[in-house]
């Protein structure tokens, strides 16, 4: 498989908040808000699907991760600490640029590289993860193809995209934006993924979707699993049998 699925207008716009992004009150401040959440589903995730004890601290220890549209590491880095292997793709060079940085500087031994999933000597991986990715390429079905190129059998992906609502379309995109909460431009709405059209691609690619949930706004904690799906979601697969 060699699809190109990068958008080079969405590449250049986060390429640009490379700088910034591991500031928790700069132009990445929602996804420091959203990476607790995300890593307590991933987790929960991995201890069901390995039977893997919740005290465990290096929970990946033995297996390799690889997180798609990784930005400057937010989420490989954590996936790191749990033991993986772990390798990050993203279609920035700058971003690239600045997880090489700042894993460095965590002494985290992390591979990373900047372009095409493709494009990539053909690996698989124990754990794939994309988190608010699918919605940005241009290609959904070709991308949701190469993801599933790369999980080795036995493997677990994990997914977290927007979901296209009236809600989102609301908050996501018109709100956010205008109060500066994301950056403007951050988002096209029409570009978002229903959980069944999602399923459908995950099931097109020939995997089983075995769990999903809400990642909803909370008043106390910033987000909160469970509950709506209205505004974004989380998806597992893995493959069938």
């Amino acid at each position: 498989m060699s699809a190109a699925t990068i958008n080079p207008h969405e590449a250049a716009h986060f390429g640009a908040l490379a700088a910034d992004w591991w500031d928790p009150h700069g132009s990445s401040a929602m996804l420091h808000k959203l990476n607790p959440v995300r890593l307590a589903y991933i987790r929960d995730q991995i201890d069901a699907h390995w039977h893997v004890d919740a005290r465990e601290r290096h929970a990946l220890a033995g297996r390799s991760a690889i997180d798609v549209g990784c930005g400057a590491g937010l989420l490989a880095e954590p996936l790191a600490r749990m033991g993986a292997k772990v390798t990050g793709v993203d279609a920035a060079p700058e971003n690239i640029a600045a997880a090489r940085d700042h894993a460095g500087g965590q002494g985290l031994a992390i591979s990373y590289f900047a372009g095409e999933l493709a494009a990539l000597p053909f690996e698989t991986f124990d754990l794939v993860t994309s988190m608010e990715v699918v919605e940005h390429v241009t290609d959904p079905a070709a991308f949701i193809g190469e993801l599933a190129a790369r999980l080795a059998p036995g493997g677990l992906m994990i997914l977290s995209t927007p979901n296209r609502t009236m809600l989102s379309k609301l908050l996501l995109v018109e709100a956010a934006e205008r109060v500066g909460a994301v950056p403007r431009g951050t988002h096209d709405w029409d570009q978002f993924l229903k959980p069944q059209e999602l399923t459908k691609l995950l099931e097109g690619a020939g995997l089983e979707v075995i769990d999903r949930t809400g990642l909803s706004p909370s008043p106390a904690k910033g987000f909160k699993l469970g509950g709506s799906e209205a505004l974004n979601y989380l998806v597992a697969a893995r493959w069938p049998g």
